[in-house]
């Protein structure tokens, strides 16, 4: 069978395209060769893929801003992208695309001890942001379970949480100022190293905005001490539903602890093999942790242990050592990884009122024997945070479609229980045609009206979080 032709248009574009990059560009950082921009062609979900045009790897804002004057004259579409460790394509590219990454922007450019803020370029991973600082005691407290991995861009991105946002707040509750790039090529900077920004709140607009507005290349961070000391509990159950009713008794109770975490029966054991934490053999448990001195921590453990007693635990635990300790968080931020070395999965983002959590997992049950597609739930149980990772084959034909199916089923539970559709993850292309059962027509428009200001052209991140049958009007309108 004859092969297909190059488009010649499409080639001489690309090789202008090219010309133009290398010369803002050292040349290793513009990756154009066909086997190479492979390595782009998806994010961590894995089920859909798309080679881009190219890719380009700038290591400072100059290069960010060349890099995005250029595309903007040329009319390209521009996909930036973090460490890729996206659940939900955000960072997914199309085929017409140059992915801006931002992996070689990972400097610490200033950190402030007495005011408590650090300044960093927005490659560098999550858990190096507190290595840079925990010499001098403090930390970055959003923590999550890809913080080894994942990149300061993609959380702001995505306005990421982890395992102790219950106490600290997500992303946005913890940045303090950016250096944005607009689709221009403009650089512009918003809030700073102090509490608050006079004027609109620009900032909070942009953290959770999935690349749509501009490129994020420095952030100033806020940084903590860190607290005299901490302890988890184990707590395990016979039912999901009755630890779902515990970890809304304890918040209703008025304590706050640092994080509460969730996990099924499917859960524990694949992570209990990974780490060898010593969960117990039960249903479902709760890994609750206090923080501050030993006296606070005992008088907080003792009354969310009095709660737990209420509702009959088949295991009740207290972490005797650091070491302890560590294992048991070992093996809840390994779940993603552990659940992968058993089945594929899908993992959802979904959040719901605490108060929701025994409904909520009990519908999910329900579901899974509608689609017959089991479910393992490790989530966020404090402040509703549901992360379902629905099992399927990837090799059978049509379960990849009912998998897709059965998630947007839950993602709707989630919103007709009080709910939205991500916590953590963003929208990017799982869920952008869900968010009219979320949103009236008149709040799309309001959000797109947004995007309209920041990126006229519809160049930024195309073909993510909007129905499509919107955003593609959007950008033919822009042309």
């Amino acid at each position: 069978m004859e092969m297909p032709r190059p488009n010649p248009d499409v080639i001489a574009r690309k090789r202008a395209l090219v010309a133009r990059l290398q010369q803002v560009l050292p040349n290793d950082a513009v990756i154009h060769d066909e086997a190479e921009t492979r390595a782009y062609e998806c994010d961590a979900l894995t089920a859909y893929k798309c080679p881009p045009l190219l890719a380009v790897l700038p290591s400072t804002t100059q290069q960010v801003s060349d890099v995005l004057r250029i595309c903007h004259d040329l009319n390209v579409p521009v996909v930036p992208r973090g460490a890729g460790t996206s659940l939900a394509g955000g960072a997914l590219p199309t085929a017409d695309c140059v992915i801006l990454g931002v992996a070689r922007m990972n400097d610490v450019l200033e950190v402030d001890y007495d005011n408590r803020f650090i300044k960093v370029q927005t490659g560098r991973t999550n858990l190096s942001v507190t290595g840079a600082v925990e010499e001098e005691d403090f930390f970055y407290a959003p923590d999550p379970s890809s913080q080894l991995a994942c990149a300061i861009a993609g959380n702001i991105a995505m306005n990421s949480g982890g395992a102790h946002c219950l106490k600290y707040g997500v992303t946005t509750n913890n940045l303090m100022g950016v250096t944005m790039v607009m689709m221009d090529g403009s650089v512009v900077e918003i809030g700073g190293a102090y509490l608050d920004a006079g004027g609109l709140d620009l900032l909070g607009v942009i953290c959770g905005s999935e690349g749509q507005l501009g490129v994020v290349t420095e952030a100033t961070l806020r940084i903590l001490r860190k607290p005299e000391g901490a302890r988890p509990v184990l707590m395990g159950f016979d039912d999901n539903e009755v630890a779902g009713q515990c970890v809304s008794d304890i918040i209703k109770s008025g304590i706050l602890p640092v994080a509460i975490e969730f996990m099924d029966r499917l859960c524990i054991r694949a992570c209990e093999n990974f780490a060898h934490a010593g969960y117990p053999d039960c249903e479902a448990l709760l890994i609750v942790e206090v923080e501050g001195s030993e006296a606070e921590i005992d008088s907080q453990l003792s009354k969310i242990i009095e709660i737990a007693k209420r509702h009959n635990p088949v295991e009740l635990r207290e972490s005797q050592s650091a070491d302890e300790s560590a294992r048991i968080w070992l093996g809840r931020k390994s779940a993603f990884g552990a659940m992968g070395q058993i089945n594929d999965y899908m993992c959802l983002d979904g959040t719901i009122p605490v108060s929701s959590l025994p409904f909520v997992l009990r519908r999910i049950g329900e579901l899974s024997e509608d689609y017959g597609l089991p479910v393992g739930n490790v989530f966020h149980a404090g402040d509703g945070n549901m992360h379902p990772l629905i099992l399927f084959d990837a090799n059978k034909p049509g379960d990849l479609e009912k998998c897709e199916a059965f998630g947007a089923e839950i993602l709707k539970l989630c919103v007709d229980a009080g709910g939205c559709l991500t916590g953590e993850h963003g929208v990017g292309i799982e869920k952008r045609d869900l968010m009219n059962h979320q949103y009236a027509t008149h709040d799309l428009e309001a959000q797109m009206a947004v995007k309209d200001v920041f990126d006229p052209n519809w160049l930024l991140n195309p073909a993510k979080v909007f129905p499509l049958e919107v955003s593609a009007g959007r950008r033919v309108a822009a042309e």
